[in-house]
């Protein structure tokens, strides 16, 4: 971590964030954790946090929720959020999957965001990938009926991934006939302004919960 970084964790952590590892067992109460109960929404894979600040400023009313595994990722964050003085954002250190395994209750998010994950490009590299039919059943089944799951890539293959992946799960329908249009208020990051530049076209995939 930079030092800025580094000095935002010292200020904040102790505060907004948590260490999946070391969560005691059973259910986040977010209500007691953000001090208000609101939909809660869960965001895998901030990155270095350019996306989700952004986003957690345009919908105060909502409890937003970040995981990510690098603390560098969430130490940027954490100084995005100050200087926009954001006070609905909340963050977790670690793995997603044993974050909604063993720490969010079934039917409880009102959305869940995967925005460019790591696309894993090598063939024989794809098992590695975040978004596989056994991910996905976990998400739907964290997701309160008419919860959305919304995912974008900048990888063809991975997109066509996600879409077969996704419309397989009984517990989704797609609201959309394959591509959702790219939302005007999902901020264009570096990284696919870089795929644009490199000739790579990013979609967007809407799930909804049904049942």
């Amino acid at each position: 971590m930079t030092v800025g970084q580094q000095r935002a964790w010292e200020r904040q952590w102790a505060d907004i964030g948590r260490r999946v590892a070391d969560l005691p067992p059973g259910p986040i109460d977010f209500a007691r954790w953000f001090g208000r109960p609101a939909p809660v929404l869960l965001e895998i894979g901030s990155g270095m946090g350019e996306t989700t600040a952004q986003l957690a400023a345009a919908e105060p009313e909502v409890n937003y929720v970040a995981v990510e595994v690098y603390e560098a990722g969430l130490g940027q964050l954490m100084l995005r959020a100050e200087r926009l003085g954001l006070e609905n954002l909340r963050l977790l250190h670690g793995d997603a999957v044993i974050a909604l395994k063993e720490h969010i209750e079934p039917d409880s998010l009102s959305g869940v965001r995967i925005f460019f994950p790591d696309p894993w490009p090598k063939k024989r590299h794809h098992k590695r990938r975040l978004v596989q039919p056994d991910f996905v059943k976990l998400v739907a089944s964290r997701l309160a009926p008419g919860g959305i799951l919304h995912m974008a890539t900048d990888w063809e293959h991975y997109a066509e991934q996600m879409l077969e992946v996704c419309s397989a799960e009984p517990a989704l329908r797609n609201r959309f006939d394959d591509w959702a249009p790219r939302p005007s208020w999902r901020p264009v990051t570096k990284f696919e302004q870089r795929a644009d530049q490199e000739g790579r076209i990013s979609r967007d995939l809407i799930f909804e919960r049904v049942g």
